[in-house]
């Protein structure tokens, strides 16, 4: 028999039975197919892959752009936020009162200051808790920090710019310990820790830097999530390289790629045992920057791309089982301006059936075939607009689905473009200004930090604040 049946009239409906009901069925919305959202918990989201798989973007953004939802301040950095249970984590760095940043970028004559650990409420922008500490910044391109936060259940993992590597309670901000990559035989490179670090099973990994794996000084290392201790520590090499690990499945074996200058590598992330090495460069100034990207291919298999300013682009393809892998082909043009194929900087370019898109060093946006590394189209259209060629100019790319021709595109202007790419061509759908861009390092305003996609929304910063704007309208 029907509910209202059994209620007599004359008597009002409870509120809090009303209220319960309401939030139920907002419950039930939220849970619902049509409503999918995830947190973004670290360096190019959930699945580290930079794909958008949240239901809802609509088909454009409204005419008047994306609606704003709260402004929060922060001072300098590069490194992009993550978003993890209803936080929002950054990291920033504040020079001393009169230390003022270096007239030439890549000067690297010590500039004091403090980092941060900012942690925000998701949904009003409210600082929740701060963490800082004393460093003194030595390298090149010094405006802050550069590598995004991981979080888990329990820490959010952070690593400054000199190399300090720091796991906080996450609801707290205390702080559970500490490292210090750098040392007499490990001085910091000339960019910084730029390498997003990477929890996986109990460990977090990071490029620490080093050519002594076995004296306990190796180029990628493993640290126990609870106590900081050293799981394993691998590869040797001048240069760590800034490159960020991925872990990928392929035969059935988990590997993590750690690339550096000079090696193309897949290791066990249990143990660090090195599976296969493939000589690479050695890379010029060591500019490993773009992470690797996996791609399963129908007829090509499993497969990897690593793209470099210099060096241009590699792709590689697993084989078999025991892990192995050999290069499909190499492209490098004359140098980084007369590019061949694709010369990533630091926006990791995208393989989707059978192409691939990515940013070239001097900002055209380029598709080539899979295949061969053949060059199909290139266009300023979505970085440097009527600017034409611009040096490092770039946008990262996030694909809207596993499948499809939908991407977002955030760019250096602080522009967020949802447009189509296929191999006909790039298409803009619709465009909105999201942030101002504040850094004038290398001669001109720009924005160079990568913004986290989280529950319909998306988080980006600057070097004087976070921004938080609604993707979906809500």
């Amino acid at each position: 028999m029907h509910a209202a049946l059994l209620r007599p009239s004359n008597i009002a409906p409870n509120p809090m039975i009303r209220h319960v009901s309401l939030c139920f069925a907002l419950l039930l919305s939220l849970c619902s197919p049509g409503l999918r959202a995830d947190d973004w918990p670290q360096w190019f989201g959930p699945k580290r892959d930079g794909i958008y798989r949240e239901t809802g973007l609509p088909d454009r953004f409204p005419r008047e752009g994306l609606k704003i939802l709260w402004r929060a301040p922060v001072g300098g950095g590069y490194a992009g936020p993550a978003v993890s249970d209803r936080r929002v984590y950054v990291t920033d760095f504040v020079a001393s009162s009169g230390a003022g940043r270096p007239s030439n970028p890549f000067d690297r004559s010590t500039q004091p200051g403090v980092e941060r650990v900012l942690c925000f409420d998701e949904s009003t922008g409210k600082l929740l808790w701060s963490d800082s500490y004393a460093v003194g910044y030595t390298m090149s391109y010094s405006a802050g920090p550069r590598a995004t936060p991981a979080a888990d259940a329990d820490h959010v993992y952070t690593l400054g710019g000199e190399g300090d590597l720091r796991c906080a309670d996450r609801i707290s901000g205390k702080l559970v310990w500490s490292k210090r990559f750098t040392n007499d035989r490990n001085p910091t490179p000339m960019w910084g820790f730029d390498s997003h670090p990477l929890v996986d099973n109990g460990k977090v990994i990071c490029l620490t830097g080093g050519s002594d794996p076995q004296h306990g000084h190796g180029v990628v290392t493993a640290f126990d999530t609870r106590t900081g201790d050293v799981v394993w520590t691998a590869l040797a090499a001048k240069e760590p390289g800034y490159a960020s690990p991925i872990i990928v499945t392929s035969g059935g074996v988990r590997q993590l790629i750690a690339w550096d200058p000079i090696s193309i590598n897949g290791l066990d992330p249990q143990t660090g045992t090195v599976y296969w090495s493939i000589p690479f460069g050695p890379a010029k100034m060591g500019m490993t920057i773009a992470t690797p990207r996996f791609r399963h291919d129908p007829e090509m298999g499993d497969l990897l791309l690593f793209s470099t300013q210099y060096d241009g682009s590699t792709l590689v393809r697993f084989e078999g089982n025991p892990p192995k892998a050999s290069v499909v082909w190499k492209r490098a043009g004359k140098n980084d301006r007369k590019t061949d194929a694709i010369h990533a900087v630091f926006s990791p370019p995208v393989l989707r059936d059978g192409h691939i898109y990515g940013v070239d060093s001097y900002g055209q946006l380029r598709c080539l075939d899979l295949k061969t590394g053949d060059r199909l189209w290139s266009t300023f259209d979505a970085t440097t607009y009527d600017a034409g060629e611009q040096k490092w100019a770039t946008a990262f790319l996030f694909p809207v689905g596993d499948a499809g021709d939908r991407y977002l595109l955030a760019n250096e202007h602080g522009d967020l473009i949802l447009a189509t790419l296929n191999p006909q061509g790039y298409h803009e759908i619709s465009r909105s200004h999201v942030l101002d861009p504040t850094n004038r390092d290398p001669g001109r305003p720009v924005l160079w930090s990568c913004p986290a996609l989280a529950n319909g929304r998306i988080f980006w910063r600057n070097d004087r604040e976070i921004v938080c704007a609604s993707l979906n309208g809500r």
